[in-house]
């Protein structure tokens, strides 16, 4: 058991968003059905106005379809209870959380600064749309000095960590008290660590964003993001740009989410071991430069790792000792490794990273290396190896 005796989260993940019993019958469904509604009825007025009063005071209470039923009211308990958060906001995909949170959060002449690690959207977030709304962002890397960085304006610290791409590991605690000693939110992207092996909000952040597209969802069939808060002056903020901003998520996909988070814990877990074991094998490989995965005992960040999250994942970034052409060439000769942007599904994905998306990442001192990022999905990791075997040699030979 946990502490104070309350279940482990592997238990609760069990345990919510049962469907209730049906007090005529003593039966039930054992999940929760998907709750499709546009429009909500009311038996009278009174029943409306109660409703309203209970929306204004801050619940939960639905008077539009827009904001969801019980299934969404279940899935954003599912976040509060990975995040130890007290308050949910979804959005329909994770840049779309992410969106939520700045918007919500900086205003016209606000500052912020970024780490530069972070998911690369958030780039186009900046020039497409902050800095039309007169919000200025710094980009900055863990070894600055955020004190010089700071600006009067200066309203929030946002983050991902580990790192998109690298997997770079930040001091969040450190972080947190930078942020909370001159009044800024500190927000993190924790897609990675999606609350189960990783939750920012214990270490000191006010908002967590997670892209529930990735392993909460875990089948590679849904969109989702979610913004987790423990501070109730933010969530107000956020529940006005959420309504404002007309964001909205099926109901089925919500359904979908709920039933891939049951197997969250056992699915990260496999996939860990077997993201571990394909670090074994390239550790080997000559061609080989570096691994880049907070639980790899070589990564710089271990450490960290070591003290601030209770997992890890099957996300890693391999340096190649190889030309563009090559690595390419090695990447087109996976035969068991999806090319795609995502991850988290079941499946193994690659990516081959282009040198512009790695320019912006400080942390990267590969130089004419190639970058790859391998999701290690649950196929068997003999037959993966296997196959980085020959994609290498075919690499290798041309």
């Amino acid at each position: 058991m946990a502490k104070d005796n309350a279940p482990h989260i592997d238990t609760l993940l069990q345990h919510t968003a049962t469907a209730s019993f049906n007090p005529a019958t003593g039966s039930a469904p054992v999940n929760l059905p998907s709750m499709r509604a546009s429009t909500v009825r009311f038996q009278n007025l009174d029943a409306l106005e109660a409703t309203q009063r209970r929306k204004k005071a801050g619940e939960r209470a639905a008077t539009y379809g827009r904001m969801g039923m019980d299934t969404h009211a279940a899935l954003e308990q599912v976040f509060m209870q990975l995040e130890g958060g007290t308050h949910c906001y979804l959005a329909s995909s994770g840049l779309g959380a992410i969106t939520m949170a700045m918007v919500a959060l900086l205003s016209a002449g606000d500052h912020a600064l970024v780490a530069d690690c972070v998911y690369g959207p958030v780039y186009e977030l900046d020039a497409a749309l902050l800095k039309r709304m007169n919000i200025e962002i710094t980009y900055f890397s863990a070894d600055d000095d955020l004190e010089a960085l700071v600006r009067p304006n200066t309203r929030m610290v946002y983050v991902e960590s580990p790192g998109s791409l690298l997997f770079q590991m930040l001091d969040l605690p450190a972080l947190a008290r930078f942020a909370r000693a001159r009044g800024l939110v500190l927000a993190c992207d924790n897609t990675w660590g999606s609350g189960y092996i990783y939750r920012p909000l214990e270490l000191g952040a006010h908002v967590s964003v997670v892209a529930g597209t990735k392993y909460v969802g875990g089948h590679s069939d849904l969109m989702l993001g979610a913004v987790v808060t423990n501070d109730a002056e933010i969530a107000q903020r956020l529940n006005r740009t959420q309504y404002a901003m007309g964001y909205s998520v099926s109901a089925d996909d919500a359904w979908l989410a709920l039933r891939g988070v049951r197997t969250l814990p056992i699915r990260m877990a496999q996939h860990a071991r077997h993201a571990m074991q394909v670090c074994e094998f390239l550790a080997g490989r000559p061609e080989v430069a570096r691994i880049y995965h907070p639980a790899w005992p070589g990564d710089a960040g271990h450490a960290l790792w070591q003290r601030d999250c209770t997992g890890s994942n099957g996300m890693l970034a391999v340096e190649l000792r190889l030309a563009a052409p090559a690595s390419r060439r090695f990447v087109d000769a996976l035969r068991l490794f999806g090319i795609g942007f995502s991850w988290g599904g079941f499946e193994s994905l690659v990516q081959w990273v282009t040198p512009g998306e790695l320019a912006r990442h400080r942390y990267w001192q590969g130089g004419e290396h190639a970058l790859v990022r391998l999701h290690i999905g649950l196929e068997d990791p003999r037959d993966l190896i296997a196959d980085l075997t020959q994609a290498l040699e075919q690499a290798a030979a041309a």
